[in-house]
């Protein structure tokens, strides 16, 4: 059936029924095959025992408490990407609390808190939600270059503040950088912290490659095996860096790489000499497995590996962290409370089984500690188009471009519109209006897999528009046409969207569902 564009300008029917309008834009680690002195990890992946073996140092966890408690940060990451698109604007992050066991899920309004017992998770009353914190955190963002003395920033989900990390006696005084910047004081805690963080770029973390810097060489670590290569830090090559391996043979090429500024992420296209291996070495003759790439949440216990130092583990502590380093800001890095050393930089950090990221700096010492940034493996997947390769027979990760997805080529969902788990029912009432969802407004979303399905009513016709909030505005990034049902699934960064469902001819009641993984 020939369908006829949608209009620049739609009538916006909120599914509480207060009209409003809106604009609706067009769519516009590698490991070398026969390398020695390590042994396989098993096809099913699973929890090494070297990794229970560092937790148990680092955090004083028998492997029982281990095991469980990375099972439960797995589910948790499952529960709060849906959360998030369930409770829509009243979401304001999510974290395990000190057992690591217990999932917390703070929102806005009581409404909500109903759907986050519901899901087994303990809700937590606040007064901001995430996405007016992380617009704060924007705000102080775009005046990076005025912070002198600060080190960074983040959104603290326990505390509903956004923090702000200075070293003492700093020039700029925190509290008044922020009213400057339009964030009022209430919503703002001072931590003082005399460490500064920088890169850690100047050895290998896991495996190491090799890179020409000014006349000379340098050293790089390999970060996660993906399709076609591996995902490292951005600050260790430029985009058309030749790379070599660890045998100094020639092994591929810097294709992307962003440092400073929102990310510090990069990824290598291997030659046919390279074979990417879903594994991790550790350094003492043994891989971990790498099965999947589920986010891990604030609270849950993470290890990373590093040929400086080895294996270390600790704590998630904060996410989509701004880092003031000597090189210029990054954003959207997560914090941790893991010690890292020079050398470390590039290298991958696992939850379990679950690739989470690459680090990128930190301060202090595995001697005296320290704190540690990594970048989100996700998102590099999401922004790069590219997909990880796993142990356990299948791929995850993939991502579509992020330009919009033309009609009738998103993927369908392999779940029924009933199936998928964030459910809602809204009604139009005449062709040519639309209605946004979740409940008039808009849901948060980590780097992953949007997938969604939405039935029109008897004798109407209804599409589906997925959109992404950006500067300016609400961009279509998605969206599903034709006959029967619609359905779509695609691949984004972490941001705020919205569903729009359009009545292209007729009326009535609708159903759709959706989720984020």
């Amino acid at each position: 059936m020939q369908r006829r564009s949608i209009a620049v300008a739609a009538a916006v029917v909120a599914a509480t029924a207060a009209a409003v309008a809106f604009t609706l834009p067009s769519l516009a680690g590698t490991t070398p095959t026969g390398d020695s002195g390590t042994t396989k990890a098993g096809r099913g992946g699973g929890v090494s025992p070297q990794l229970l073996a560092a937790m148990k140092r680092d955090l004083g966890l028998d492997a029982e408490q281990a095991t469980t408690r990375l099972a439960r940060s797995k589910w948790a990451g499952g529960v709060t990407a849906t959360l998030a698109a369930a409770t829509g604007d009243s979401y304001a992050g999510a974290w395990l609390a000190k057992d690591g066991t217990t999932l917390k899920v703070a929102v806005t309004d009581s409404g909500a808190a109903a759907e986050v017992k519901a899901a087994g998770a303990v809700p937590v009353l606040v007064k901001r939600s995430e996405s007016e914190l992380d617009e704060a955190k924007s705000k102080l963002d775009r005046r990076v270059t005025a912070a002198s003395g600060l080190t960074g920033w983040y959104v603290d989900a326990p505390t509903n503040k956004l923090v702000i990390v200075a070293q003492p006696g700093a020039k700029t005084d925190p509290v008044a950088f922020a009213r400057k910047a339009g964030v009022p004081a209430d919503a703002v805690t001072v931590k003082v912290s005399k460490q500064q963080p920088k890169p850690l770029f100047d050895v290998r973390g896991a495996d190491p490659y090799f890179i020409a810097v000014d006349g000379g060489t340098a050293r790089c670590s390999i970060g996660f095996s993906v399709e076609g290569g591996f995902v490292t830090a951005g600050h260790c090559g430029a985009a058309g860096t030749q790379t070599s391996g660890f045998n100094n043979q020639a092994q591929g090429e810097v294709k992307a790489s962003v440092f400073p500024g929102n990310a510090d992420m990069g990824f290598v296209e291997v030659n046919g000499d390279w074979t990417p291996r879903p594994v991790v070495n550790d350094f003492k003759g043994n891989e971990l497995p790498v099965a999947g790439n589920t986010e891990a949440p604030v609270g849950a216990a993470v290890c990373r590996s590093g040929s400086t130092t080895g294996t270390f583990c600790g704590t998630i502590l904060a996410k989509n962290q701004t880092v003031r380093y000597p090189e210029g800001a990054v954003t959207g890095l997560t914090r941790t409370d893991v010690c890292a050393e020079g050398g470390d930089s590039g290298g991958p950090w696992l939850s379990g089984d679950q690739a989470q990221g690459v680090t990128s700096g930190g301060s202090g010492d595995c001697t005296v500690g320290g704190e540690t940034f990594f970048q989100p493996v996700n998102e590099i997947l999401a922004a790069n188009d590219l997909t990880l390769v796993t142990s356990g027979g299948g791929d995850t990760g993939g991502a579509a471009p992020t330009e919009s997805a033309p009609a009738g080529e998103a993927t369908a969902p392999a779940a029924a519109c009933g199936d998928l788990p964030v459910q809602r029912d809204g009604s139009i009432s005449q062709t040519g209006k639309a209605q946004a969802q979740p409940n008039g407004g808009t849901f948060r979303a980590r780097a992953g897999t949007h997938t969604a399905c939405l039935q029109s009513p008897d004798g109407a016709d209804f599409d589906l528009v997925l959109q992404r909030l950006t500067r300016n505005g609400f961009r279509t990034v998605a969206q599903a046409t034709g006959d029967g049902a619609k359905t779509l699934s695609v691949e984004q960064r972490s941001g705020t969207f919205r569903y729009v469902v359009v009545a292209t001819s007729g009326s009535g009641a609708y159903s759709l569902g959706f989720n984020v993984q």
